[in-house]
């Protein structure tokens, strides 16, 4: 055999190891996968979907996106293992850990596990501009307010919030494009929006209609911080036509998650493609500007997933052993 025969064969050979070794890697793999996102018109179903479509092309899986009822109902179906990844907001998954879920009152949903931070959801307020509604003290008493689809991040902290601020008021629930169209339609008075920005409907009804972002006064923003598990947050006056100046508001921090009985290497896979490729990860959605693995401090309630530790460490990057398996 020549010294080219020899080498030719010996590369050949590593080859159809390496081969070998990534199909073992996959092979217990689930055959698809299903991302739970929320209702269709607002920002979880955007970027939720785009992630879903990413992990399947790059990964050569079988998968997508799935409307659902959005953090709440994330968290159980991911702890029940009828979807493999999901996304939450951080209040959510502190009550759901605690035993405490709207949906789920006393189960302790330990099979939900961490993987990436998204970007905060600001609380925020939208009305037609011919309503006189110009600030949250503008709401008349019995207002129909939509608060998106029940158990939501929205429905769950809004309303309590707009009653701590003594805001009296008809509770709706719905989709986000169907809030958009009640209201513009006047079956609806505001809708109470807790949403990564821009929202989606928020911007299809400044297509349509003239509208008022209403922002929190600073006595609002500070009663509901010291009630309510969220921090300050502005609202850039460049995310919406209507805006002129930043919006005072308050926010939540939003986490993808998966359920800790995923194969280790499948989410190892799925958190580098989605910590390592932030471009593709902004042409889904523009918040994902913050989905960057500096933004980790900001989940302190769930473990992160083994695969998710793993490639965080062989980057530098710190996880709290409290939060780890």
């Amino acid at each position: 055999m020549t010294l080219k025969t020899r080498l030719i064969t010996g590369t050949l050979t590593s080859a159809m190891l390496i081969a070998g070794t990534a199909q073992a890697d996959r092979a217990d793999w689930p055959e698809n996968f299903t991302v739970g996102t929320a209702s269709q018109g607002g920002t979880y179903f955007v970027y939720g979907s785009g992630w879903a479509n990413l992990i399947a092309d790059e990964l050569d899986l079988s998968g997508g996106g799935e409307v659902t009822g959005g953090p709440n109902q994330n968290l159980a179906l991911v702890h029940n293992g009828e979807v493999a990844f999901g996304l939450t907001t951080m209040g959510p998954a502190a009550d759901a850990v605690a035993g405490k879920s709207a949906l789920a009152p006393g189960v302790k949903m330990d099979n939900v596990c961490a993987l990436f931070p998204m970007y905060e959801t600001p609380f925020s307020i939208t009305t037609l501009a011919d309503s006189g509604i110009e600030s949250i003290s503008d709401i008349p008493d019995g207002a129909s307010i939509g608060f998106g689809p029940a158990a939501s991040t929205s429905d769950t902290y809004f309303p309590a919030m707009l009653e701590t601020l003594g805001v009296e008021f008809d509770r709706r629930n719905g989709g986000w494009n169907d809030l958009g169209g009640q209201l513009q339609d006047g079956l609806i008075d505001v809708i109470a929006f807790a949403a990564g920005i821009p929202i989606p409907a928020v911007s299809q009804l400044e297509v349509q209609t003239d509208v008022n972002i209403i922002e929190f006064t600073e006595e609002e923003q500070a009663k509901v911080m010291e009630e309510f598990p969220v921090s300050a947050f502005e609202i850039p006056a460049s995310t919406y036509e209507t805006l002129d100046e930043d919006a005072r508001a308050v926010s939540m921090w939003n986490f993808t998650i998966a359920g800790c009985d995923l194969p280790e290497d499948l989410v190892y896979e799925v958190t580098k493609l989605s910590m390592e490729n932030n471009d593709k990860m902004r042409d889904i959605h523009r918040s994902a500007e913050f989905s960057v693995p500096e933004n980790l401090e900001y989940n302190t309630v769930l473990p992160f997933h083994p695969g998710a530790v793993r490639w965080y460490e062989e980057n530098g990057y710190e996880i709290p052993e409290d939060l780890k398996l």
